[in-house]
């Protein structure tokens, strides 16, 4: 899973006891917490679990972190990115027609939920079903991704407009919009059924009504 590219330097204070350098201990921390809140949730994701599963002692999570929610931004700044490197991947993919880019995007997201036994959902969305126990700035930070995203499935589909694929008049920002919403619910459906079905359903459907 891709990571952002900086890391703190190291601050004064108790060294790790994993061998790990800071840095390296601050991005076990942010991976290892990926893995859970795209599992649970925040609210069921205890900060001792995972210092505990990557050896760091219970005392020092402020060594790395300065609250709960600063690791929970840091986390959520990692699996926007990964997603958005995704995103970017099968969505200027030029050797396909665009909408057969969106097509590859659903394709892999519905390989990756089976891969993980439908344990694992999309850590935006979990996180956007918490809303009402989250601090302000992850909840505007939850936004910004999906705009973010939104953006790149629009210009996707206005690359299907000028393909021919979809009309003139098409509104690919609307659309996006749309897709982002039914595909969210999509995958909530699918963990809850352990079957991909509700996601293709639910792009059968869009498709369906691009056209």
């Amino acid at each position: 899973m891709d990571q952002p590219g900086s890391l703190p330097r190291r601050p004064r204070g108790r060294p790790p006891r994993n061998g790990h350098s800071y840095a390296d201990t601050r991005e076990l921390l942010i991976r290892r917490g990926t893995e859970l809140l795209t599992e649970r949730g925040v609210s069921a994701t205890a900060l001792d679990e995972v210092l505990k599963s990557v050896g760091v002692p219970k005392g020092s999570f402020y060594h790395y972190f300065p609250s709960k929610d600063a690791f929970v931004l840091a986390t959520l700044d990692s699996y926007a990115a990964y997603l958005l490197c995704k995103l970017d991947r099968h969505l200027r993919d030029a050797s396909l027609a665009p909408l057969a880019r969106l097509q590859s995007f659903v394709d892999d997201a519905c390989s990756g939920v089976e891969r993980h036994a439908f344990a694992r959902g999309c850590l935006v969305g979990n996180l956007g079903q918490e809303v009402g126990c989250l601090d302000a700035e992850i909840r505007q930070r939850l936004e910004e991704i999906f705009l973010t995203w939104e953006a790149r499935v629009a210009d996707c589909l206005q690359a299907a407009v000028s393909a021919g694929e979809l009309p003139a008049g098409a509104d690919c920002a609307g659309l996006s919009h749309a897709f982002w919403i039914g595909w969210e619910g999509a995958i909530l459906r699918a963990r809850l059924m352990r079957s991909t079905e509700p996601m293709r359903a639910f792009f059968r459907f869009f498709t369906a009504a691009l056209r």
